[in-house]
C-alpha cells in the first residue's frame, strides 16, 4: 500500500447513497479509500420521493425505524381524471431518506482505511505516470489526490462522466411535505401532457403528511403550481420544499480506464419512475467484486472493467432498463383518449390479474411480454404503431441495438 497520504486505492466522488454503500462494501477488503462530497452533511439537502420496492430489504439489511410506512395500492389518473387502482404483493417501502444515505456512512466513518471529505467539491481528474504504473490525478477545491481507480457516484451532473464527454438528459423534480387527507396505503401517479416526461406523484409518508411532488424537462414551477391546483391544496401549507434532478433515459457507458460510475451517473434511473435505489445497489454490489478483482490482477484497463462491470451490468439491470425508457417513450406521446382507453384495457379482469401476480417496480420484461400476448393490449398496440409509426422504428432500433 502506498504510504503518500495524498494517495488512495480508491477515491468515490459522492456521498449519497451509491458511494456510501460501495464504500461499505469496499471497507471489507485492505483497500485505501476516499469518499469526497461537496456538502457539509450526509444526506442534504434530500432530493427523493422515497418510494422503494420490497426488494430492498432482499439487497441490505436496515433498522426498521427507516421505513416511515408501506402502501399497498397504486392509483394512476389520466389526463381526464380516469382512476385505475391496482395492487400485487410489492408492498414498496416509504423510507426515511435521509437515513438511508446516513446508513451506510455511520456504519464506516470510524474505520481506518476509509475517510470522508466533507464540503469539498471535486474539480476534475488527469491520467498520469507513476514509476511506469497509470494512475489517476484527482483535484479539488483544496487538495490534490492520486489513486488507482477513481469512481463516480456524483448525481445526474456527474463531473467524472463529463470528463468523458458523456452527460445525461435531465428532469427537473420539485417536491413538498404536506399535511393531507390522503389514504395512506395508497400512493397516486397523475400522468398529463403538461409533465409528460414523468408523472405528478402523491406519496404518503404517514402521520398524514404526503410527498407531493412533479418532474418535468422544463416549466417545473408552473407545472407545479397546475398539479397543486388539480389536487386541490395550497402550496402555502407546505412544511419543507425540495428540489433536485433526476437523470433521464438508459444506461450510460460506466466502464473507462481506471474510472467507473455508479448510480445516477450512469444514468441507471428507471425512465418510468424517476427511481434508481434498487438499481444503483444491485449496481454496487457487481463495482465492489469488479473493483477487488481489479487490485487482485492488478488490471484497471477499461477493457477489464468493461468486462467484469458494465457488460454483466448491463445484462442484468441495463436490459430492464431498456423497457422501462421504451414505456416512457410510448406514454410521452399517448393522447388523453388514448390514456382513457388504455385505462380501460388494464382494468379487464386478464390485463389487472396479470399485474397483481406478475407486476415489479424494477423488473417490468416479463410483464410487458405477458402483456403484449393479450388480445386487446395487440389491438391498442396497433393503433399506436399506425398513428405513430417513426416512434415504433425508433423504439424497435433502441431494443435491439442499444
Amino acid at each position: 500500500m502506498n504510504s503518500d497520504s495524498n494517495f488512495f486505492d480508491v477515491v468515490i466522488i459522492g456521498g449519497s447513497l451509491a458511494g456510501n454503500y460501495l464504500a461499505y462494501l469496499l471497507s471489507e477488503y485492505r483497500l485505501k479509500i476516499l469518499v469526497i462530497e461537496e456538502h457539509s452533511e450526509i444526506g442534504l439537502p434530500m432530493q427523493c420521493a422515497g418510494i422503494i420496492s420490497k426488494k430492498l430489504g432482499h439487497l441490505i439489511n436496515f433498522p426498521s425505524n427507516l421505513i416511515l410506512n408501506r402502501v399497498k395500492i397504486a392509483r394512476l389518473v389520466s389526463p381526464s381524471g380516469r382512476a385505475i387502482r391496482l395492487s400485487g404483493d410489492e408492498e414498496p417501502y416509504i423510507i426515511d431518506r435521509i437515513g438511508l444515505d446516513r446508513l451506510f456512512y455511520e456504519k464506516i466513518k470510524t474505520k481506518k482505511n476509509v475517510k470522508y471529505l466533507l464540503g469539498e467539491k471535486y474539480k476534475s481528474f488527469n491520467y498520469i505516470a507513476d514509476c511506469n504504473e497509470k494512475l489517476i490525478e484527482i483535484k479539488t477545491s483544496s487538495n490534490v489526490f492520486k489513486a488507482n481507480m477513481l469512481i463516480g457516484c456524483d448525481g445526474p451532473l456527474s463531473s467524472v462522466a463529463k470528463g468523458f464527454n458523456q452527460s445525461n438528459d435531465i428532469l427537473y423534480a420539485y417536491q413538498i411535505r404536506i399535511k393531507a387527507d390522503f389514504a395512506e396505503n395508497v400512493a397516486t401517479m397523475y400522468f398529463h401532457p403538461y409533465w409528460k416526461e414523468l408523472f405528478g406523484w402523491i406519496v404518503p409518508e404517514g402521520n398524514s403528511l404526503c410527498r407531493i411532488g412533479i418532474a418535468t424537462k422544463k416549466n417545473t414551477a408552473k407545472a407545479f403550481r397546475i398539479f397543486m391546483k388539480l389536487i386541490a391544496l395550497n402550496p402555502k401549507d407546505a412544511v419543507e420544499r425540495q428540489g433536485g434532478l433526476i437523470p433521464y433515459g438508459m444506461m450510460k457507458k460506466c466502464a473507462f480506464d481506471n474510472v467507473l460510475l455508479l448510480g445516477d451517473s450512469a444514468c441507471q434511473v428507471k425512465a418510468t419512475t424517476g427511481g434508481g435505489i434498487v438499481m444503483l445497489l444491485t449496481a454496487a454490489k457487481m463495482a465492489a467484486k469488479c473493483i477487488k478483482e481489479c487490485f487482485e490482477v492488478q488490471d484497471f484497463s477499461r477493457k477489464f472493467i468493461k468486462s467484469q462491470y458494465e457488460r454483466p451490468i448491463k445484462a442484468m439491470i441495463g436490459n430492464q432498463l431498456k423497457i422501462h425508457y421504451i414505456l416512457r417513450k410510448i406514454l410521452e406521446v399517448i393522447t388523453p383518449n388514448e390514456f382513457d382507453l388504455l385505462f380501460q384495457i388494464i382494468k379487464s379482469n386478464r390485463i389487472e390479474k396479470l399485474i397483481s401476480i406478475y407486476g415489479d417496480m424494477d423488473f417490468p420484461r416479463d410483464l410487458a411480454f405477458k402483456i403484449l400476448r393479450n388480445f386487446l393490449f395487440q389491438k391498442f398496440l396497433f393503433k399506436f404503431s399506425m398513428k405513430h409509426p417513426l416512434l415504433i422504428i425508433k423504439i424497435i432500433l433502441i431494443y435491439i441495438f442499444h
